[in-house]
């Protein structure tokens, strides 16, 4: 018992016990390494290898699209799509996706038959999301202003120059499915 009246004491007033400097120091190396594992669990998480132990049949979609090979050599990852680059929305976005990484440990959609199950309700959540950000993501690698309508269809450079243009539309209104398969569409107006 007076072992842990002389901790709580040490912890009620410090000072008393240690010099400021020390205190200081200490608090400081503490916050560098509290730092430092927090950087490193937010970029593991941003990781091919974490999204893949659950997204395996994400993954091999992707890996047959544009986004994963194409003439540039610009490959896209899980995150480069999902995940935000400013640290404010990436920390917004890493708090609404710890509702999927629980859904995954509860068993919601752990598994294949599960996952399809919910996949319409999932693309439709990561639509709605896209949309109200104006496909931020998207815009990180994709830049309007510096699009060449010249080399595009005539289809895309008439849809890019008018509706982007006018703020009428973001990517994903028309660009649904474009690193992943559709989900079942049927009875959604205009599919």
């Amino acid at each position: 018992m007076r072992f842990i009246k002389k901790v709580f004491g040490i912890l009620k007033a410090p000072s008393v016990h240690f010099g400021f400097g020390l205190l200081v120091f200490s608090g400081f190396v503490t916050g560098i390494i509290f730092w430092g594992g927090f950087n490193t669990a937010m970029e593991f998480t941003n990781s091919e290898p974490f999204c893949t132990s659950c997204h395996e049949n994400l993954y091999q979609e992707l890996q047959t699209t544009i986004h994963f090979t194409n003439r540039s050599g610009v490959r896209a990852i899980c995150s480069s799509c999902h995940v935000p680059h400013d640290w404010t929305d990436k920390m917004a976005r890493k708090m609404q996706a710890s509702k999927e990484v629980w859904a995954w440990m509860v068993g919601t959609i752990n598994t294949e038959e599960k996952f399809q199950a919910r996949r319409r309700t999932l693309a439709e959540h990561e639509w709605h999301r896209l949309k109200a950000n104006d496909s931020l993501e998207c815009r990180n690698c994709h830049n309007f202003e510096y699009m060449d309508f010249t080399v595009q269809s005539k289809r895309a450079s008439d849809s890019h120059s008018t509706h982007l243009a006018s703020g009428e539309k973001t990517c994903i209104d028309c660009h649904k499915g474009i690193a992943h398969q559709l989900p079942d569409m049927e009875g959604v107006p205009g599919w």
